[in-house]
C-alpha cells in the first residue's frame, strides 16, 4: 500500500507526509511542472502541465488498495473505480454511496456557473480540519493494514 496525494494545491501534504512517516507507509506527490513541490519524506512525480495531466498520471499508478488524497471528484471516482481508497482534504472518504451525489453536485454547480450564475464557495479553512484529516487518514492506513490504532 502506498499514499498518492493530488498535490497541486492540496494543503495537507505536511500532515500525509507525517502520518504516513510515522506508519512506515510510501508517499507519492504528483504534480505538474506549474506547482512542483519537493518534501522530505515523500517521492515526487512531476507530470506535464495540462487539463488532467495529474489526475491520469495518478490514477495510471493507483494499485487496490492504495489511499489516495484528492480534492477532485472525478479523480475520486476513478480512483474508486480502481479499488483504491480517496480522502479529501478535510478526512472525508469518497465511498461509492456518496459519488454519484458529489459528481451530480459538482454537474448542478457547473450549469449554473456556464449559464452565468453564481454558487457560493466552499467555507474558509479552519485548523480543526487538519486535525480531522489526520485522524481519518491514520484510521484509514490501520483499515488498510490490518493494524491496531495506537
Amino acid at each position: 500500500m502506498k499514499i498518492l496525494v493530488d498535490a497541486d494545491g492540496c494543503p495537507v501534504v505536511n500532515e500525509t507526509i507525517r502520518t504516513a512517516g510515522r506508519l512506515g507507509v510510501p508517499v507519492l506527490l504528483l504534480c505538474d511542472t506549474a506547482h512542483e513541490m519537493f518534501r522530505e519524506g515523500a517521492e515526487t512525480i512531476i507530470v506535464s502541465k495540462g487539463a488532467d495531466s495529474v489526475d491520469f498520471s495518478l490514477v495510471n499508478r493507483v494499485d487496490k488498495g492504495d489511499i489516495v488524497v484528492t480534492q477532485d471528484y472525478g479523480l475520486a471516482a476513478m480512483v474508486l473505480a480502481k479499488g483504491g481508497r480517496p480522502i479529501d482534504q478535510n478526512g472525508r472518504l469518497y465511498t461509492e454511496g456518496n459519488i454519484d451525489s458529489l459528481l451530480a453536485s459538482r454537474h448542478f454547480s457547473r450549469k449554473v456557473r456556464d449559464a452565468g450564475g453564481r454558487m457560493k464557495g466552499p467555507k474558509k479553512r479552519r485548523p480543526e480540519a487538519n486535525i480531522q484529516f489526520e485522524r481519518n487518514l491514520e484510521a484509514l492506513i490501520h483499515e488498510r493494514t490490518g493494524r491496531e490504532e495506537q
